[in-house]
This record gives C-alpha cells, structure tokens and sequence, in this order.
C-alpha cells in the first residue's frame, strides 16, 4: 500500500473522530482477477471446435430431412414390406445386440471385414435401419472408410461434406451430418478423397467428435476399411466398445477370416455375421453368430 493512501487513511480517520464519529477501517482490495471468457469457438492444432452444449433440437435445426434415394436392392428397411429377405436376421442381431448391452457398455459399433466385397457398408447402414425401427431410438451411422467409401450410394445421398472435412478441421461436427426420410437415422458420409487417411484417423479428431456426438443417441454404428489392407479398422476400433465382423458366404477365405479376427482384442469381438448365404439357408433360419443374411450387396 503506498505512502499517499496511508495518509489520506489517517486523515480520514481523524477526521472522524474530531467529528465524533466511528469509521470502519477501509479494507484492502485483492486484485481483481484475469478471468478469460471462452470464446463461442477455440481453435486448436487440430482445428475449429465447437462450444460444447449440443442439444438434440440443435442438431435438428442444423440438419434438416432431406430426400435421399435408397438403393433398392441393398437398403432393406425404407419400405414397409416386412417379408423382404434379410429383414427377419437383421432384428434377430439388433435383439442380439441389445441381449449383450445388458452385460457391457455398448453404445459405439464398429463394423468391419477381412477383405472388401464382403458387405460390410451393406450390414451397417441396414444394422443403422432396423434399431432406429424401435420407437425413439435414435442411430448415427458413420462412413469411417476414407478409402474407398460407399455408404453414400447405398443410401442414395452425397458425399461430402463429411468425416474428411472435419478430420481436416475445415467443418464443425454438425456440418456434414444428413438426416433422411427415416425418423431418427442420421448419417456422417465419408467427405471428399484424400491421402493419408490413417493420420487423419489417429490425429485426434474422430475421439472427439464421438464424445461430442454420443449423448445425442442411442447407438453409434461405424463402417471402416477392410482389416487386412490397411490398419484403418484398428484404429477405429479403439474407439468403440465393440466391433462386428462381416464374412461372405463361401467366398472369405478362412485363414484370411482368422488373421482379420487376430487383429481385435476378445473384450471388443462381439460376434460374426455371415453375409451373402443361399436363399435356403437363410429361410432355414440355421445362423452362426452373428447372423445369416442373404443379400446383394
């Protein structure tokens, strides 16, 4: 405290007491701390983030329905015709699902395969389907393959801007995310080609975006590269707390089946489906884990 301040404190105070009144000594002040407000939007090494309080009504307003055009073929569950071929295995693994979240945490599915052609996009974006088919279920599904992504003509919708543009920090979470004529189905497509698509994968980015986006749904469903060509998948399977295996029907070679399935650990292998049977087969309802589904895909 300086010199000046105690004089003027001391006169004050005798002052007062000449006058016959008592004055409280002044305090002393602390100094105000720095206190920096949060912008609306930090940036950081990896790009824009944005401020957190997402809401499922913000994320409504910032994707409205648009009309997408389902592969027939492929795209089980845009119709209501029940008997299609597949329909009936599809939610016998959502129950099946649903019977191992009892036992664990399960909210993030990864979905991947061995070796490409063996219809894993075909088994995510229908998995995607059947569980929002429950009443207030709520599903993202996510083209994690930034090498050869094809979710977007599965579902008959565009491809960018997605999961590259965000990894790359040019977009927020909400900027590339699609909502189709499906109640509750949203769906984060790949974005544009780019190279180095495992440093994009592993720079941080995609952890955060599903902290960000968990809490606004009930399940997260992720299709990745195939397991042997590249290590994609392994990364993103670090980031889910489960992952499910897609083989095709006489056509995955069984010792290629066995190196993919080496490379999880056994907490994250949920199960098997075989995809692509016989007609036959698939009627007969004879499944091993996970499921048999006939498809075209």
């Amino acid at each position: 405290m300086s010199r000046i301040h105690d004089a003027l404190k001391r006169a004050e105070q005798e002052r007062a007491t000449s006058m016959g009144t008592h004055v409280e000594p002044a305090l002393e002040q602390p100094e105000a701390p720095q206190i920096a407000m949060p912008p609306l939007q930090k940036t950081s090494r990896e790009g824009p983030v944005a401020a957190a309080g997402l809401t499922y009504e913000t994320l409504l307003s910032h994707c409205p329905q648009a009309a997408w055009a389902p592969d027939q073929r492929t795209m089980l569950f845009f119709q209501d015709d029940e008997t299609r071929l597949g329909t009936e295995e599809f939610r016998t693994l959502r129950s099946r699902l649903y019977q191992i979240r009892e036992k664990m945490p399960l909210k993030r599915l990864l979905v991947t395969s061995a070796l490409p052609k063996e219809g894993k996009s075909f088994v995510t974006a229908n998995l995607g389907q059947v569980l929002v088919r429950q009443h207030g279920r709520r599903a993202l599904v996510i083209d994690a393959d930034l090498r050869n992504p094809g979710m977007h003509r599965h579902l008959g919708t565009k491809q960018t801007p997605g999961l590259t543009e965000y990894l790359l920090g040019e977009s927020d979470e909400l900027a590339g995310l699609q909502r189709g004529p499906m109640e509750n189905l949203f769906f984060l497509p790949a974005g544009r080609a780019v190279g180095g698509a495992q440093e994009l994968l592993a720079n941080g980015r995609l952890k955060l975006l599903l902290q960000r986006l968990e809490p606004l749904f009930d399940w997260i469903i992720m299709d990745s590269s195939p397991v042997i060509l590249v290590s994609d998948s392994t990364l993103v399977a670090n980031l889910c707390d489960g992952i499910v295996m897609v083989v095709r029907s006489n056509v995955t070679p069984t010792d290629m089946a066995r190196r993919a399935r080496a490379e999880f650990p056994d907490k994250l292998l949920l199960g098997v489906v075989l995809n692509g049977t016989s007609e036959k087969l698939a009627q007969s309802k004879y499944y091993s884990y996970g499921e048999a589904v006939s498809s075209q895909a």
